[in-house]
């Protein structure tokens, strides 16, 4: 079984369903007896008839390999802090699925049923987002992802958060007892890094369609040039995403009656925009290239085999390695923050222009009677406040390294927290995105009877839909709110 991005992504919006074939059960079958057979044989098998991490060395009892397994999932059931979310959890419950049906864990049937189970009834396990630093996979948020199948922790169910063996009951589901290697598997991998690295991934996305959008727009209020777009400078370079980008906004301003006026004006004495008009295709191109190697990494992951041992039924072995150690995700994600804290940024300085009469040539803050009104005065105080959160929240985590497990377990990679944060600084430039569409929208009226291009006049009505023309100041935090809303559904999709 393999997953596509845009599976994953209807998985994540809860579009998507996921089911296994006999070529996968045969796999999982086969891979679960090549434990059974190894156990047999007497030797030491980590995590299958020993301790864990720094305890490998002690063997473990056959009379007690059940327990073994309960504990480990009930020991590392320690995360601390908010739920994730049900579009990370989902994901995530969909990742462990997909590589346990890769027949390389060593699980039963009932094991990858019950996880499927859970998905497609909804009955969601409430995983608290801190607590990994993803290596030796994400252990204390996959405990909690498996404790439900124990009839533990808690699942969110219709709107509900109910104990777990309430919520078993709601949907026929019967509490599994693990055999070996079963609680290993389970909490062994990088799902829960992969899962918040494609979530910030799939924001990101959106994200950065709007900017296009709202960039192009901001142009447009701004009599900008489209001049800089012409695709034979960007094939001069041969960067891909430039280029891709650089036509995007050519098509987006093709049309526009507020471009055709000032073509050939001669009273205009600008000679080239600002960087931030300019340099789009070259820094949104930058950005959309560095999202594409992210997500070619992250499908890679999410259908990966991450856990340990590895079992390998074709050859009768079961091999120890070290698959479990998410620095290809944390890297992903922390390309994917920097990409977004860029877009955001290079959109604050085109709010910048948008209110500043000097460069604008636009009523002062975007409002006619200046003084007595406000305008956008602090919508960009509030853009640039997150653009500023966003910088610090950019710094890498995947430099960062604590040892754990008595020093077993002594580099790893930080992953979760990478995908965590780059989910955050998502939310913040889809604010500072939105706070551009209103200012690029009240640029646009300013221009009337001209009008924008038709590709953006369709943008301008989406967001006019949720945010009136501001003649005399009012609160806009609703307004915000509603673009920001209107951003992640994807309603600026290319």
């Amino acid at each position: 079984m393999k997953l596509t991005l845009a599976q994953l992504r209807d998985i994540w919006a809860g579009a998507g369903s996921l089911s296994l074939d006999a070529a996968d059960y045969a796999r999982i079958e086969a891979s679960a007896k090549t434990v059974a057979d190894a156990l047999r044989s007497g030797n030491a098998l980590y995590g299958i008839n020993t301790g864990f991490g720094k305890l490998a060395s002690t063997r473990i009892s056959d009379d007690n390999l059940a327990a073994l397994q309960r504990n480990l999932i009930l020991s590392h059931a320690v995360g601390v802090g908010p739920a994730l979310n049900e579009r990370v959890t989902r994901l995530a419950l969909a990742i462990k699925v997909v590589t346990l049906a890769q027949g390389r864990s060593g699980v039963r049937r009932v094991v990858v049923d019950g996880l499927l189970k859970l998905l497609t009834s909804g009955a969601l396990p409430v995983i608290p987002s801190q607590g990994s630093v993803g290596a030796s996979g994400d252990l204390a948020p996959l405990a909690h992802l498996a404790c439900p199948l124990l009839g533990e922790g808690e699942v969110r169910l219709g709107g509900e958060t109910l104990a777990a063996r309430d919520g078993l009951q709601r949907i026929g589901l019967e509490q599994i007892v693990l055999g070996p290697k079963e609680g290993l598997a389970l909490i062994n991998g990088t799902q829960i890094s992969t899962a918040l690295a494609l979530d910030a991934l799939f924001r990101a996305q959106d994200v950065f369609n709007a900017a296009l959008v709202a960039g192009a727009m901001s142009v447009d209020a701004l009599k900008g040039t489209d001049a800089p777009f012409d695709e034979r400078i960007h094939l001069a370079r041969g960067q891909k995403g430039q280029i891709e980008v650089a036509a995007r906004l050519r098509k987006l301003i093709e049309g526009s009656a507020i471009r055709e006026s000032h073509r050939n004006a001669v009273d205009d004495p600008r000679v080239q925009d600002p960087y931030s008009l300019r340099c789009q295709p070259q820094v949104m191109g930058a950005c959309l290239d560095v999202l594409n190697n992210a997500a070619a990494t992250l499908e890679i992951e999410a259908n990966a085999v991450t856990d340990n041992p590895l079992v390998f039924a074709e050859d009768g072995v079961v091999l120890s390695g070290g698959n479990f150690h998410a620095e290809p995700v944390a890297f992903a994600a922390d390309m994917i923050s920097m990409a977004v804290s860029e877009i955001a940024s290079i959109s604050e300085r085109r709010i910048a222009l948008l209110i500043d009469p000097a460069l604008s040539g636009l009523p002062p803050f975007l409002t006619r009677e200046g003084g007595l009104n406000s305008g956008f005065m602090i919508l960009h105080v509030t853009a640039a406040a997150l653009v500023s959160e966003n910088k610090t929240l950019a710094h890498p985590a995947s430099v960062d390294s604590l040892p754990t497990s008595a020093n077993q377990e002594d580099h790893v990679s930080m992953a979760t927290f990478a995908g965590r944060k780059a989910g955050d600084i998502a939310t913040n430039a889809a604010h500072v995105i939105a706070i551009e569409l209103l200012a690029a929208a009240q640029g646009v009226d300013f221009q009337a009877p001209l009008k924008t291009s038709p590709a953006l006049q369709k943008s301008y009505e989406k967001v006019r839909a949720v945010s009136a023309f501001m003649p005399t100041d009012r609160s806009l935090a609703g307004d915000i709110g509603r673009v920001r809303e209107l951003i992640e559904a994807s309603a600026f999709a290319g």
